[in-house]
């Protein structure tokens, strides 16, 4: 009796809601979720109502001028858009989708210097290849969540430590880290021995959890040396603006070197044996057949391989204040 009701249910269960619901919490707007499912905004007003009756919640609710969701929207977002896409990959063809006519947003996860260094290429190559694909970048969380599993993110680009076994993972490359400071920085005359990094500045760290220690604190304390850490930013950029108005030092990725540059920061080879930074990439294998998502992967093998960061000069290249 049970089974006989619950599918009669899934026989009354209009599966354009999730799409409209799963549109609405991206766009928090019915004029852009009108615009994005090509309806007028009275009908998509009918919408968000039906989808109000089917949850008995409100969804949306004005703050202002704009719309903001509830909190039982907050709770359903990735399922519903988990959901959505897995329908997407069953009603799509297996192959022979072009990626031109697509019309999807895809989510990056990931460290705000991947948007910062990458973003510009991976724009112009979805702009060129497919224009109906729209590229949001999602920062790193200061708590660890299963933003994949859940489909809160579609794919995660860094130094990937998540655990879960069932996510896919493929390394790009190695990258190692780099000092910076700015012009004329005290630290930046003469040969930069362990004991000049760690007395003779003091130390900035980014971290999205506000952690004041690192690889560099475990590399100086095996020399019997520490470091004055004076704070933490959870942002890349922000500690690089940081660093150019104050005598902080900081560390970079290779790989992120131009940002640095573009803001005059001089960087420098760090006089520790630190390890390397593997960055890669990782996905929710039901991502596997799609090909929307098929296409963002090798843009970002493409896109990161173009600029990786590979390039810069050794260690070993001769330096009297060891620039890069």
């Amino acid at each position: 009796m049970h089974v006989t009701q619950s599918v009669a249910g899934l026989a009354g269960l209009d599966l354009n809601l999730l799409v409209a619901l799963d549109v609405l919490l991206e766009e928090q707007s019915v004029q852009g979720a009108a615009r994005r499912l090509h309806l007028s905004e009275p009908a998509m007003s009918r919408t968000l109502g039906r989808v109000r009756r089917a949850l008995g919640d409100p969804i949306l609710v004005r703050a202002g001028r704009r719309m903001v969701p509830t909190p039982r929207a907050l709770a359903v977002r990735a399922e519903v858009s988990a959901v959505v896409e897995r329908a997407r990959a069953l009603f799509a063809p297996a192959e022979g989708t072009d990626v031109r006519t697509v019309t999807r947003t895809l989510t990056i996860l990931g460290h705000d210097a991947v948007a910062a260094a990458h973003g510009p290429a991976l724009y112009a190559r979805a702009a060129a290849e497919a224009p109906g694909i729209r590229i949001r970048f999602l920062g790193e969380s200061h708590v660890d969540a299963p933003f994949l599993r859940e489909g809160t993110a579609d794919l995660e680009v860094g130094v990937v430590d998540t655990v879960a076994p069932e996510v896919h993972r493929e390394q790009l490359y190695e990258d190692r880290m780099v000092g910076v400071a700015r012009a004329g920085h005290p630290l930046l005359e003469g040969a930069l021995t362990p004991e000049r990094f760690a007395r003779e500045a003091d130390h900035i760290i980014v971290s999205r959890r506000g952690r004041l220690h690192g690889p560099v604190d475990a590399a100086l304390a095996a020399l019997g040396l520490e470091r004055r850490v004076v704070g933490a930013v959870g942002s890349l950029p922000a500690s690089l603006f940081v660093i150019r108005d104050t005598d902080l030092v900081g560390l970079n990725t290779a790989w992120g070197l131009p940002l640095a540059r573009s803001l005059g920061l001089v960087p420098f080879e760090v006089p520790l044996d630190l390890p390397p930074l593997r960055l890669g990439m990782a996905w929710h294998p039901r991502h596997d057949a799609d090909p929307a998502h098929a296409w963002l992967r090798n843009a970002v093998r493409d896109v990161v391989a173009d600029g990786d960061g590979r390039g810069a000069p050794s260690v070993s290249e001769p330096s009297p204040s060891h620039p890069i």
